[in-house]
């Protein structure tokens, strides 16, 4: 039996391809399901089951797509009421696939309905365990999706699922989680680790190790922050039954057209490297640099459902933005430059702003700070008279920022360069702090912890 892993960092998950050679089980596959079929041709197997551990919260599904497109089983929770035709399961369920046999566990925690798999080959090997966002390397999944008041009573049945899995299964059971590598569902000491086993994760994960519920509870709970506010329309997207995307290249947009979009409210976004457009940018445009963390934060930040045009460098860094994008939903958008500052710069207003580091704002006793991390974050630690407005709180809280200068920092640089932008296209006169946040102390600024 062969395991391949699908890596999506922008969301911190992973799908998988079960083989034996033959027949192919996937699970939880990402909505850009072109990466699976090509893998599937690949290996030379027919995938004969798709299986979801659970509705997901962070990111738009490709199981009911690839299961249509392949003809193949579609495996959710018999409990999880959605809108398409599906293979119901159950605790206890078996399903077979080639010589690969499936069995299914209730895990819940993460939801209410989730599901984890424990698949063998028939061999002497260890089953191998797919637990979604129930057992992760080093802790478990977040258990506040469902709302606040539903947190302790989730936390409780995630502490007993963990357990669960750790009685029922050998030590060498190979351990593959959906979530835990980078992605927000996840929760407490997340190890961000490549692999793991059940008898390794006895001796490292948060749930094994707290042998007292209680303190589990309380401890998990504290730790809990703020995620993603596009989690809230994942759900309901994939209790639909997703359709595969349109991966298709957005139309191009010329220069004044852009100029009309931004007049209009809707949001231009910079994928440009966040110096580059501290140098130079259209007025009125936000940063949002392409990379791991693009569609997580624009995804958090945009009101849902407003158009989005996006500048590029290339033609390729557009295409992928795109993926990315689809992923969380955002399915359709307004347009695209790719590879055209030159010609904006001749056709449009452009702007620019400071892009500075800590000993700089030493040198600066007088500048207003705003630190756009997390509550939690600057509540550990903080410059001496920084006032703090996260990031995904700023377009609601924009009536709070002091007029003048704003000096705005973050953990590295990224948070603040799309504060930076958002507050420049407020009208607000901005200083990029574009540095790490460790370096603060060492310019001589005051910490207060």
């Amino acid at each position: 039996m062969r395991v391949d892993i699908i890596e999506t960092p922008d969301l911190g998950d992973r799908s998988y391809v079960i083989s034996d050679g033959t027949c192919a089980i996937v699970i939880d596959p990402q909505r850009d399901i072109d990466r699976v079929a090509d893998l599937l041709t690949k290996l030379g197997v027919q995938v004969t089951l798709v299986l979801e551990t659970h509705i997901h919260n962070d990111y738009v599904t490709g199981g009911f797509a690839l299961a249509q497109h392949f003809g193949a089983t579609y495996v959710v929770s018999g409990r999880d009421e959605v809108e398409f035709a599906r293979t119901p399961a159950q605790d206890g369920d078996v399903f077979q696939a080639g010589s690969m046999t499936v069995e299914v566990l209730e895990t819940p925690g993460h939801t209410d309905t989730h599901l984890s798999y424990v698949i063998s080959d028939g061999s002497a090997e260890a089953p191998a365990v797919f637990t979604g966002g129930s057992l992760l390397y080093g802790s478990v999944g977040r258990t506040d999706l469902l709302g606040t008041d539903r947190t302790d009573e989730l936390t409780r049945k995630q502490w007993r699922s963990a357990r669960r899995l750790a009685a029922v299964l050998p030590d060498n059971s190979p351990l593959y989680p959906t979530h835990g590598f980078g992605s927000f569902c996840s929760s407490g000491g997340a190890t961000g680790a490549a692999a793991s086993t059940i008898g390794a994760e006895k001796h490292q994960n948060d749930a094994l190790q707290e042998n007292d519920e209680q303190t589990f509870v309380d401890r998990l709970i504290a730790g809990l922050t703020a995620y993603p506010a596009y989690y809230s329309h994942m759900a309901t997207l994939n209790v639909h039954g997703p359709e595969a995307p349109d991966l298709n290249l957005t139309r191009s947009v010329e220069p004044m057209e852009l100029t009309e979009r931004i007049r209009a409210g809707e949001w231009v976004v910079d994928l440009r490297d966040r110096a580059a457009y501290a140098d130079q940018h259209l007025s009125g445009t936000v940063s949002i640099m392409f990379g791991d963390q693009f569609s997580t934060y624009l995804g958090w930040i945009i009101p849902w459902g407003v158009p989005i045009t996006l500048i590029g460098e290339s033609v390729e860094q557009i295409r992928q933005a795109q993926r990315q994008l689809v992923r969380i939903g955002i399915d359709r958008l307004a347009g695209a430059a790719a590879g055209k500052l030159k010609s904006l710069a001749e056709a449009v207003p452009m702007s620019s702003y400071p892009r500075v580091k800590f000993p700089d704002l030493a040198a600066s006793p007088d500048a207003s700070v705003l630190d756009v991390r997390r509550a939690d974050e600057y509540a550990q630690s903080r410059i001496e008279g920084a006032s703090n407005i996260p990031i995904h709180d700023l377009l609601d809280r924009l009536a709070e920022v002091p007029s003048g200068e704003i000096w705005i920092h973050c953990g590295a640089g990224f948070r603040a360069s799309i504060a930076a932008s958002i507050l420049a296209r407020a009208g607000h006169k901005v200083v990029h702090i574009d540095d790490d946040f460790e370096n603060a102390e060492k310019a001589g600024l005051t910490i207060v912890r």
